[in-house]
């Protein structure tokens, strides 16, 4: 079997991201997706996010037909120990990362470089909402 990985907030899901879970399912038998603690979100993106709990974005990307399982990790060492322990033969990340370090990409067998589907963005969804 072979084993794929992604991870990220998947906090709005957009186009994008199904783009991304649609190919590294592709790439294998098993696709595993990692998601950012809401303390995480937080501490990367500011207090204002996550928009979405970890719970909720957890229920609701298990809901997606490419994806099997989703875990939550809470810190880059989490993140890390979890690769370790799964040993994926395809790591896949957005390809705003390449030239970057890649966390735990050391216990991956390959790493793979996905490119942005158009303009999503979830900054961008989140900027461009108005209320009415």
């Amino acid at each position: 079997m072979k084993i794929i990985f992604v991870n990220g907030c998947f906090d709005v899901l957009h186009p994008g991201h199904i783009q991304l879970f649609k190919y590294a399912k592709s790439l294998g038998d098993y696709l595993i997706v990692a998601i950012d603690s809401d303390k995480k979100v937080a501490e990367m993106k500011g207090p204002e996010r996550p928009i979405f709990s970890q719970n909720d974005r957890s229920e609701t990307l298990e809901a997606i037909r490419y994806i099997d399982i989703v875990h939550i990790f809470d810190s880059k060492e989490d993140l890390e120990n979890l690769l370790k322990s799964i040993g994926p033969d395809i790591m896949v990340v957005g390809s705003d990362w390449k030239g970057k370090e890649v966390v735990g990409e050391q216990y991956a067998k390959t790493v793979r470089f996905f490119d942005r589907v158009g303009e999503y963005s979830t900054t961008r969804t989140l900027q461009g909402l108005t209320y009415r």
